[in-house]
């Protein structure tokens, strides 16, 4: 008995021990099916963040009709108490997620997943009127003030919005349609604004049909804007893609932009309002910039530009059925200056101008501009393009007793289309030098000869924001079911 009753047990212990392997191994396939799956976010910031916090958490509903406004304030309300314990970031999770403006806080992050859509609210009611940017002192499309950006923020520091490529559609239809029949009695809001701020960042998104403007920092300062694509109908009204706008200190880098207006507009306000409020945008960074763009220009300085735009640096830029490569627009009465342009390896595919700089853009915001203020447009530097199917190869236009000098082209291979201009270059009131030129150009830009081929060169300093590094940054999360853990 005694021997029968051990040969039970150990069968015993091993049934039961199989059974539980069983239910573990169970447990393990269930978790790997979704209900407890863990996982990281893993990104690279100007700074990491200590504690985290879904939209789900305050309400927020990703089905595309729900509004998720009341959730975006109410979430970044009470994040906000962390800015001074490490700051906070607000992960917004798979889903198609309807708002209206919002606005962020400091030392926060805004992270989109792959998978989340934040479509742009079509209910004007959620969309709050600001006073005119004080550089414009009106707006754009209407002489009152702006609606509010969708993304907004002002007067904050240590700001990021990022993710894994995550889509923010502005659903800008409504809003050309609008435009179009003169209907708006305030002017657009854009994607993204952030003004008078420090150390910013905007990366890896996607941004689709933006109602005007895409990205739009403004009296800011220590801007990264990173690894961004735009979209947005070649037709549609003033959809610039990125517009650093009297700020210092920026980098934009890695994006790739089709839209309705300039690719990179560089600004700083508005006739006497721009001249007044004297806030340049200076040093600023574009690499590796691809842009379609076939009514306007890869980067644009102005035409609003009376605070001054100085020392821009751009290279290795690809542009693809556009208007123009690099444009510069001013007019009497903007005043300021646009001074201290490098811009090299360039490749250029199927465009109107290579170049264009013309000094009679004359929109005005209103009849009191000071037609006695005149821009100063010098020393502006191409090097190492080349191009292919050109209709124009430039068009430099000065004004009349301002011209603009120091103009210096050089190593440029511009090949003409088949119905290119018989003259491809238009020079009047110009001031400069070239060397190693095709076709050559105008004779108020004689070729100094081969030895000269490397004139034009950048400066050899680095900027400052060239010198801020990323940080890797690692948020743990674990979903139990349909909940999500930090």
């Amino acid at each position: 008995m005694e021997l029968l009753w051990k040969t039970h047990m150990r069968v015993f212990r091993t049934c039961f021990a199989l059974l539980l392997v069983a239910l573990l191994s169970s447990e393990r396939v269930e978790s790997r099916k979704g209900k407890v799956v863990s996982t990281s976010l893993e990104y690279n910031a100007i700074n990491c963040r200590a504690h985290s916090a879904s939209l789900t958490d305050f309400g927020g509903v990703g089905d595309g009709k729900t509004s998720n406004t009341k959730a975006f304030q109410s979430a970044i309300s009470q994040l906000s108490q962390y800015a001074s314990e490490g700051g906070s970031q607000l992960y917004v999770p798979p889903g198609k997620w309807l708002t209206g403006s919002f606005s962020l806080t400091s030392h926060f992050t805004l992270y989109l997943d792959k998978d989340a859509v934040l479509l742009a609210s079509q209910d004007i009611t959620e969309w709050p009127v600001l006073e005119p940017l004080p550089s414009y002192g009106r707006g754009r499309d209407a002489p009152a003030g702006r609606f509010t950006s969708l993304i907004f923020g002002t007067n904050l520091t240590d700001v990021i919005v990022t993710g894994e490529n995550g889509t923010i559609d502005g659903q800008g239809e409504f809003w050309w349609q609008q435009f179009h029949r003169k209907k708006l009695k305030y002017t657009r809001p854009y994607l993204i604004e952030l003004m008078f701020s420090d150390n910013i960042q905007i990366s890896n998104l996607t941004l689709l049909n933006s109602p005007s403007w895409n990205v739009h920092p403004v009296y800011s300062s220590n801007i990264i804007v990173q690894g961004i694509t735009i979209f947005a109908p070649v037709t549609s009204p003033n959809t610039d893609g990125i517009n650093p706008d009297s700020c210092t200190n920026v980098r934009i880098e890695d994006c790739y932009i089709v839209s309705g207006d300039d690719c990179v507009a560089v600004k700083s306000g508005w006739d006497e309002y721009g001249i007044k409020f004297g806030w340049p945008t200076k040093q600023l960074v574009i690499r590796r910039l691809t842009c379609i763009s076939p009514y306007s220009a890869t980067i644009a300085l102005g035409s609003e530009m009376s605070g001054g735009i100085q020392d821009v640096r751009a290279e290795d830029i690809t542009a693809i059925q556009t208007e123009s490569g690099v444009r510069i627009k001013t007019a009497v009465g903007r005043g300021g200056f646009v001074k201290d342009i490098y811009v090299k390896r360039m490749t250029l595919h199927t465009m109107k101008w290579a170049f264009k700089m013309t000094g009679d853009y004359n929109s005005h915001a209103d009849t009191h501009y000071d037609p006695n203020a005149l821009p100063e447009i010098k020393n502006i530097n191409y090097r190492d393009v080349v191009a292919d199917n050109v209709t124009i190869a430039a068009r430099f236009q000065g004004i009349s007793n301002d011209p603009f000098t120091g103009i210096c082209i050089a190593n440029v291979t511009l090949r003409m289309a088949a119905k290119a201009k018989k003259q491809p270059w238009t020079c009047t009131d110009i001031e400069g030098v070239t060397s190693g030129v095709n076709p050559p150009p105008c004779g108020l830009l004689p070729d100094q000869g081969p030895e000269k081929i490397t004139a034009c060169d950048f400066p050899e300093d680095t900027l400052p924001i060239d010198m801020l590094e990323l940080k890797k940054c690692s948020t743990s999360m674990t979903y139990v079911g349909d909940k999500l853990l930090f």
